[in-house]
């Protein structure tokens, strides 16, 4: 038998909020949990890895809209569709990577010279 999780659980694995998680489930983002007798969620590892994989895109700054984007995509085996997606927020992921290490060079130099200026103001207890 394969194994089931229940919201506690994948709030747990994911980070996301069982408020978040249930969020996701009504606006169509991802399939609604199947249900125990008792009336409980409960998800199957397929479920926990499509949360697992939002919570990546969240990171990434994608909007909703483009996850739910990717996954209708995902769910009607639109391989082309899927791909551009993702590709897309790829391009994005690497250009404000780009500004990042451009504004870490930056800081780096201020805070190279900063360094010296303590030290030639004597204040750097060397």
């Amino acid at each position: 038998m394969n194994p089931t999780f229940s919201i506690a659980e994948v709030s747990e694995r994911t980070g996301l909020s069982y408020d978040t998680i249930r969020y996701y489930e009504k606006i169509g983002l991802l399939p609604p949990a199947k249900r125990k007798e008792n009336g409980q969620r409960e998800y199957d590892k397929l479920d926990l890895d499509r949360f697992t994989f939002v919570t990546h895109l969240k990171r990434t700054h994608m909007p909703l809209k483009e996850i739910e984007r990717y996954m209708v995509f995902s769910s009607e085996q639109n391989y082309e569709g899927c791909y551009n997606v993702l590709y897309e927020q790829k391009l994005k992921i690497e250009s404000e990577m780009a500004e990042m290490h451009a504004t870490l060079g930056i800081m780096n130099y201020k805070l190279d010279h900063f360094q010296d200026m303590i030290k030639r103001s004597g204040l750097g207890g060397n």
